[in-house]
């Protein structure tokens, strides 16, 4: 079973001043993981640490017990976990086979050609976009993109960062399915989600964070039960 742990996470932009401190995760195949706080809690922070986007100051990122702590994005990427951003920001002026093209570029021509007939057969709705351009898509068509363009590096662990941000009700339902069909398929998901019912209601797993710092963590149905989160974030 794939795993990935971070342990006694600290990072920051401005030495000495943590945007997150002393963090530990975990994340294993087949589970959906949710993160959420409110803006400005870390979250993203730790996303991009975790992703290498960020060197962390102290702890330890690992992967199936490989540490990745400090490595290179690219080394990470290739080591199996992907991100997929908020703002989606896929390449706009790119047609969308070119973006999920781009999410290749670390594997080979076979297996890219497999990880492509998987996306294609997850996203169906792409593989009629074939040839549009990426900014001509709809906010949904583009977050189906994002995420199509990670999962062609064949991740083991998908980190998603506000998926639902922008999108219509009904298009964040669509979304969802598609990031529930992925946990069936063993895949990994550690889910920063501003919608905290939504997060809560798919997730398997929870980890809440407030000014950097986890404050609670526990299977998503007894977090979905606290009375602090349900004042917070659930507006009950």
């Amino acid at each position: 079973m794939t795993q990935l742990q971070i342990s006694s996470l600290t990072v920051g932009y401005h030495y000495p001043s943590a945007a997150v401190q002393d963090l530990s995760l975990n994340v294993e195949s087949g589970q959906i993981v949710a993160f959420i706080g409110p803006n400005g809690a870390g979250k993203s922070t730790s996303l991009n640490a975790i992703s290498g986007l960020l060197r962390p100051w102290s702890g330890t990122i690992a992967l199936d017990g490989q540490i990745l702590t400090g490595r290179r994005p690219a080394a990470i990427l290739k080591a199996g976990v992907a991100q997929v951003p908020e703002g989606r920001r896929i390449l706009p002026g790119l047609t969308v086979a070119e973006n999920l093209a781009m999410g290749a570029y670390i594997v080979g021509k076979q297996r890219a050609r497999v990880a492509l007939a998987r996306v294609l057969d997850l996203f169906p709705d792409l593989a009629k976009r074939l040839t549009r351009i990426g900014g001509t898509l709809s906010g949904g068509e583009q977050q189906m993109l994002a995420i199509g363009r990670a999962l062609m590096s064949d991740p083991k662990i998908l980190a998603l960062d506000e998926p639902s941000m922008g999108l219509a009700p009904q298009i964040v339902e669509r979304i969802f399915e598609h990031i529930v069909a992925l946990r069936g398929e063993g895949l990994g998901i550690l889910l920063v989600e501003q919608n905290a019912n939504i997060a809560l209601e798919t997730s398997d797993y929870a980890y809440v964070i407030e000014r950097g710092r986890i404050i609670l963590e526990g299977p998503s149905s007894q977090c979905a039960a606290d009375p602090q989160v349900q004042r917070s974030y659930l507006g009950v």
